[in-house]
C-alpha cells in the first residue's frame, strides 16, 4: 500500500504559481515532520501546524446555494487498485502503533474503526457551493478522494463529524481550541489547492482562528 502523499495520478487542475509553491512547501513540511515524529498525525497533546497559509490566498466570493447532489462526488474509490478504498487508506495511515486512532477534532482515542467516520475537511457540499458545482464529475471524484494533500481527509469520531456536517469555519470550529490554528491553515490549504472560493464570513472566522497561532 502506498502512502497517501503522491498516491493518486489525478490532479486538481491548474493553480497559480504562488499557490503551487505554497503547496510544495506544505507537502514538504508534512513529509519532514512525518519522518521526524514517526507519524503523519498529531499526538493527543499536540497538533501539527502546517506553514503559514493565510486568508490572502483565498478568493472571496458569495456561496452559490442549490443544486448539490452528493452522488456527483464519487467516493470511496480504489485509486491504485490495491483492494483498499479511500476510507481504508485513511484508516491505515492514521492507525497508531498501539492500534488506536486519535480523533483530532475532539481528542478522543478510538479503538475500533467502526466508531470512526472519514471527514472531508472541506465538506463536499461546501466545495459545491464554493466552485465545485462547475467541475466535471471526474474532478469532483478526485476532490472527494484526495489522498495527496495532508489532512484533506481525516478519521474522526462520528459525533464530531455529524456536528461539523457541511459547515464552514463561520458556523463550526473543532471543540479543541488548540487545533484552531492547524484547522484554519489546513482549510485554507485545501481550498487554495482546488481553487475554491470563500465567503466573507468564512474568511473572517479563519482570520480569528489564525490569530491563535
Amino acid at each position: 500500500m502506498a502512502t497517501r502523499a503522491g498516491r493518486s495520478g489525478q490532479h486538481p487542475g491548474s493553480v497559480p504559481v504562488g499557490v503551487l509553491a505554497l503547496l510544495v512547501l506544505l507537502v514538504a513540511w508534512w513529509a519532514a515532520s512525518t519522518e521526524a515524529e514517526g507519524s503523519a498525525r498529531p499526538t493527543a497533546s499536540t497538533v501539527a501546524v502546517p506553514p503559514e497559509p493565510g486568508v490572502e490566498l483565498l478568493v472571496v466570493a458569495p456561496e452559490a446555494r442549490g443544486g448539490y447532489d452528493r452522488d456527483r462526488f464519487e467516493h470511496w474509490i480504489d485509486a491504485d487498485g490495491d483492494g483498499c478504498r479511500t476510507r481504508c487508506e485513511v484508516l491505515a495511515e492514521e492507525r497508531r502503533a498501539d492500534g488506536t486512532w486519535l480523533s483530532v477534532y475532539d481528542g478522543a482515542v478510538v479503538t475500533s474503526e467502526q466508531d470512526l467516520e472519514i471527514d472531508h475537511l472541506v465538506a463536499l457540499a461546501e466545495a459545491w457551493r464554493s466552485g465545485a458545482r462547475d467541475w466535471d464529475d471526474a474532478r469532483r471524484a478526485a476532490f472527494a478522494n484526495d489522498l495527496d494533500f495532508p489532512d484533506a481527509l481525516l478519521a474522526v469520531t462520528s459525533a464530531t463529524n455529524q456536528s461539523k456536517a457541511d459547515h464552514d469555519p463561520a458556523r463550526w470550529r473543532p471543540p479543541r481550541t488548540e487545533t484552531w490554528c492547524w484547522y484554519a491553515r489546513s482549510w485554507i490549504g485545501v481550498k487554495a489547492r482546488w481553487g475554491l472560493t470563500a465567503d466573507q464570513a468564512e474568511v473572517d472566522a479563519l482570520a480569528e482562528m489564525l490569530a491563535t497561532c
